[in-house]
């Protein structure tokens, strides 16, 4: 679950780099899924992508807040994030620790500053990180146009933990590439998104632009260096712009 982004020593590539010899962290999030009323897939993905940039753009994250230093100590090194599912007592014990949930139309994640590899808290650790599978009641619809879509692969299959970490992947390479101005504006609209399987030829088309592309370093579920999600924002599609010839 740690991809790729255009910046110099990158977090997510899949070859090993200075970021490897930093002490590692991950960001812990938490779906609730009870038996009698799981939620979308669809949803899930898009509340996951969603609360990672609550997480990001945070008071508490910034500056002195109380989370800063571990949010850029995570970011100082492989940029990971690891999904687990709770119900009942579990998504209780989930909800009395540090963080922050985001609800969606079905969905609810609950989003943890990050925690170092192997010191994840008693509460979170013993919860079922495999086997999370969610289904759409039915298609999701065309997302609205000028909302910022994070498509995925048509090209992978990929459990729906795995899809709602490579989600909130897309989700952060966004926020790292726009201005403070954009990103504000987005935090001010409640940062709206969508979360679409690309057609191939669209897919093509995508990865041969010059917007973020999540590339994963293969560690769980798929091949290392597939290229998992495109994260297509208005803003950023306005710069990429081709320039027209003279």
């Amino acid at each position: 679950m740690n991809n790729d982004t255009p910046v110099q020593e990158s977090p997510f590539r899949s070859e090993p780099g200075v970021r490897d010899q930093a002490p590692q962290f991950v960001l812990p999030l938490v779906v609730r899924i009870e038996r009698a009323a799981p939620p979308a897939r669809t949803d899930a993905l898009e509340t996951a992508a969603r609360a990672v940039l609550v997480m990001l753009a945070d008071e508490r994250s910034l500056g002195d807040g109380e989370w800063a230093g571990a949010v850029r100590d995570w970011q100082d090194a492989r940029i990971r994030k690891v999904v687990r599912r709770a119900r009942g007592a579990e998504w209780r014990r989930a909800e009395a620790l540090p963080g922050i949930t985001v609800t969606g139309k079905s969905a609810e994640v609950r989003v943890f500053p990050p925690v170092p590899l192997d010191g994840w808290p008693r509460e979170l650790a013993k919860l079922q990180v495999s086997g999370t599978d969610l289904d759409d009641p039915e298609p999701p619809a065309p997302a609205d146009p000028g909302t910022p879509v994070l498509w995925l692969s048509p090209d992978l299959e990929m459990s729906a933990g795995k899809a709602m970490a490579q989600a909130g992947h897309g989700a952060q390479l966004a926020w790292w590439e726009l201005t403070d101005g954009e990103r504000e504006a987005w935090r001010d609209a409640g940062f709206p998104l969508a979360v679409r399987t690309a057609v191939p030829d669209h897919w093509r088309r995508l990865t041969g632009s010059r917007l973020p592309v999540v590339r994963d370093a293969g560690f769980t579920e798929i091949a290392p260096g597939s290229c998992t999600v495109v994260a297509d924002h208005p803003a950023l599609r306005q710069r990429r712009r081709p320039r027209p010839v003279p």
